[in-house]
């Protein structure tokens, strides 16, 4: 079978010059991607501002899809619930694993639980994108680089959680959580913005 340029990119990771991407240009590839969707919008601190690695990967997204908020972790996966059951994907974004802990009240009881709880009448999209904070070049420490995948999936029934290793993963992730009924935890690895 031969694919057209296009599904090779999809299925390979590869650009239109039969470059492997790295770990960083495939995140702002599907931010790109998902930008360019009519109901997506982009919430979190430094989204529309630079402050942060993930802010880095925001740079081809419409200025009018993000939205800066102030450290409100916990109000900000809360909005994003209201949000997707108006007809919208929000991408929650978390610098750090260790901040979105604040959130996680939101998360698993609420838009993890909801399709449940409402007999199948209610199934929020939320995309969530947490990182664990790099080490390298220079160690963030205790309170910014926790790894707490493994804990969030445990508590997890309804959202699809997926750990961003290997850049070929990336594009095809984020166009699956945007295509799925549900919503999906999408963790990313600061140390591989550089190294991958």
């Amino acid at each position: 079978m031969k694919m057209d340029t296009h599904t090779t990119e999809l299925v390979l990771g590869l650009t239109f010059k039969g470059v492997i991407m790295k770990y960083k240009d495939e995140l702002i590839r599907s931010m790109e991607w998902l930008g360019k969707k009519n109901n997506t919008l982009f919430l979190g601190q430094a989204t529309s501002f630079s402050g942060h690695a993930i802010s880095g990967t925001l740079t081809k997204v419409p200025k009018d899809r993000l939205i800066e908020l102030p450290v409100m972790e916990e109000v900000q996966m809360g909005m994003c619930a209201g949000l997707s059951l108006e007809g919208y994907v929000p991408i929650s974004i978390y610098p750090r694993f260790n901040f979105m802990m604040l959130a996680v009240n939101q998360l698993v009881n609420h838009i993890d639980k909801m399709k449940k709880m409402s007999k199948n009448m209610l199934i929020p999209k939320v995309i969530v994108r947490v990182a664990v904070g790099a080490r390298k070049p220079l160690d963030g420490g205790e309170q910014h680089t926790q790894d707490f995948t493994k804990s969030i999936e445990h508590m997890l029934t309804d959202t699809t959680l997926v750990e961003l290793i290997e850049p070929k993963q990336i594009f095809n992730t984020f166009v699956d959580a945007y295509n799925r009924d549900g919503s999906t935890v999408v963790v990313e690895w600061g140390d591989f913005y550089s190294e991958k």
